[in-house]
């Protein structure tokens, strides 16, 4: 079943199908999330997002653009609770451990999740998006409130940077 005509069933008040939109959207929102902040804070944050939605479900306007919609307020939520830890007073951590996932143990996931934790948020959230998600140049810039030109110039200054830190670190292409 489409996202449109869950949306729509969703307005009507079919709880069964908030449910499978759960179920279909679930995951991805919470690997963006937890690439954005960590695991530590995935699952709040990725409840916030649902509560978000349930909230703004009424309101959306062209259902066929559920996930632009749905990643903008994932996005949202993500940079309200950034603007949280930024304000409180820095506090040395330790060093997040990451934790492979066990369907890719081909591919050294954990050098790549330690590359992006090191990038800044904007282009973070681009590779995310784009690469991990599988979000169009388009959905990417109206998720981030910008033009498509500067998607891709975030796209490229975070290929370049990744690379770059990853060759630091000693893996090679």
């Amino acid at each position: 079943m489409t996202d449109e005509l869950l949306v729509v069933r969703c307005r009507l008040g079919e709880r069964e199908a908030f449910a499978e939109l759960v179920r279909t959207w679930h995951d991805p929102v919470w690997n963006y999330v937890r690439r954005m902040l960590g695991p530590s804070r995935a699952d709040d944050v990725a409840q916030e997002v649902w509560v978000a939605v349930v909230r703004g479900l009424p309101r959306l306007k062209e259902a066929e653009r559920f996930a632009p919609w749905l990643f903008t307020i994932a996005r949202r939520a993500v940079a309200d609770r950034l603007r949280e830890e930024y304000a409180r007073p820095e506090v040395p951590a330790e060093e997040e451990r990451v934790s492979a996932d066990p369907a890719d143990a081909l591919v050294d996931r954990a050098g790549l999740l330690a590359g992006l934790s090191g990038l800044p948020v904007r282009e973070r959230e681009v590779l995310v998006l784009f690469y991990l998600q599988d979000l169009s140049l388009e959905d990417c810039a109206q998720i981030c409130a910008v033009p498509v030109g500067t998607v891709k110039s975030r796209l490229s200054r975070a290929r370049r940077m990744l690379r770059d830190q990853l060759t630091e670190r000693g893996y090679q292409r």
